[in-house]
């Protein structure tokens, strides 16, 4: 069993910076992926940014340019660094590790971007 505890999130103006924290326990062998996804209300949930173990990234198109993900192999943590937050930013994220069959999932914190 894999676990995933989130911190971070909230309220940020327009422009602003924040990072979330996923922190992993358990039986993390195996894990080939981590990543971010976000939701908001009424849409459907979308792959913001994804590292694999060797530590190769992949960012949505949105997001190009203005988020960092970052993985901390030794201590089982991934960052995600926001950078230049816009309003279409404001969503649930939620942390996520892939393997071949199982898939976790954080709990999830809320990034308001906002005036």
């Amino acid at each position: 069993q894999v676990r995933l505890v989130q911190s971070g999130g909230g309220l940020v103006q327009p422009g602003g910076s924040l990072r979330l924290s996923c922190a992993a326990s358990g039986s993390i062998f195996g894990i080939y992926a981590m990543g971010w996804y976000r939701q908001a209300p009424g849409k459907q949930r979308e792959l913001v940014a994804a590292i694999t173990s060797g530590g190769s990234t992949n960012y949505a198109d949105s997001v190009k340019g203005r988020f960092t993900i970052s993985r901390d192999n030794a201590k089982n943590m991934v960052y995600l660094q926001m950078n230049s937050l816009k309003p279409e930013d404001t969503a649930v994220y939620y942390c996520n590790a892939d393997r071949v069959v199982t898939t976790y999932w954080g709990q999830g914190t809320q990034v308001t971007v906002s005036s």
